[in-house]
């Protein structure tokens, strides 16, 4: 079962969350280990606040099994300036309501290829007003580049999110109005 959630509702499921992720990002390409968990999820506490924040999280049972989620990108977005290849200013171009930002989706191992991050995707977007989503993905994550991909997003840049990050494709799915 999956359920849209705010950003309150959110953040009480932080133990459950962590969890996904250090599940999700431990094994290759991502090799993340408890330090990384607790950077992601310094950014969490601040990420479940702006307004427009919305998640989709999966559940079998009362376990929680999968996460997605993001909000528009404000005007002032340091998003773009994590780009390392030039894109046009009219990519770039952020108004508060252009684009969704989608900052974490995985699923934990054992509930993997059983569509539940498809499931997800599908209703964190479905009725967003935004005219894009736009995501980081390593190149390497050849099983979530194919879903991405499959999903309709393209490849526009590459970026470098974080100090110490490996190099990230920055990708955009174009939505159609209330998709």
């Amino acid at each position: 079962m999956v359920r849209l959630l705010d950003g309150r509702q959110t953040a009480e499921l932080e133990v459950q969350l962590r969890t996904v992720f250090a599940e999700a990002f431990a094994e290759p390409p991502y090799g993340e280990g408890p330090a990384d968990v607790e950077r992601a999820f310094r950014r969490f506490r601040s990420q479940v606040r702006p307004t427009g924040f919305r998640a989709v999280v999966a559940f079998d049972g009362e376990t929680v099994v999968g996460m997605a989620y993001g909000y528009p990108l404000p005007v002032s977005t340091g998003w773009w300036d994590t780009v390392t290849e030039p894109v046009p200013e009219a990519l770039r171009h952020e108004d508060g309501k252009r684009t969704f930002g989608l900052f974490e989706l995985a699923v934990r191992p054992a509930w993997r290829r059983q569509g539940v991050a498809t499931e997800m995707h599908h209703l964190l977007v479905d009725g967003i007003e935004n005219q894009r989503v736009l995501l980081n993905s390593r190149p390497q994550a050849t099983a979530a580049q194919a879903a991405y991909r499959a999903w309709g997003y393209r490849r526009v840049g590459e970026a470098i999110p974080w100090d110490g990050a490996v190099p990230h494709d920055v990708m955009i799915l174009e939505l159609t109005a209330g998709q």
